[in-house]
């Protein structure tokens, strides 16, 4: 169960960073009342407001942890593409171990795109 669980977020892991991000960041400015109370900006009830030091808390954690997940799939994404580019099979066999690590956590089409990398090369 895990497994297809662990699949379908990592087929979501862009769009899911995103989303992180931004729920994060919206929740950091909600937050930010707690050291500036006249920030205000969207207008939020007293009740709301009280848990401003909260807020800021866990719209960073949130924030930085998106941030982080976006960034690992940005820079993951970078590496295969480039390594992936090149016809030459001694500088695939040379990165190969570190392109079935970053894959791993990647959407299943970078995997099918190593395959047919692969095949076209002729590696085991």
């Amino acid at each position: 169960m895990s497994g297809k669980i662990s699949g379908f977020l990592r087929e979501l892991k862009l769009s899911l960073s995103i989303f992180l991000t931004i729920v994060g960041f919206l929740i950091f400015l909600i937050g930010i009342e707690f050291i500036f109370p006249e920030f205000n900006i969207f207008n939020l009830p007293p009740e709301i407001l009280e848990w401003s030091g909260y807020l800021l808390i866990i719209g960073f954690i949130i924030l930085i942890t998106g941030i982080y997940y976006l960034y690992a799939y940005l820079k993951d994404r970078k590496f295969i593409l480039e390594e992936l580019e090149t016809n030459k099979r001694s500088e695939i066999l040379k990165k190969h171990s570190e392109l079935q690590k970053a894959i791993k956590h990647m959407p299943s089409k970078y995997k099918k795109m190593l395959e047919d990398k692969e095949e076209e090369l002729k590696i085991k």
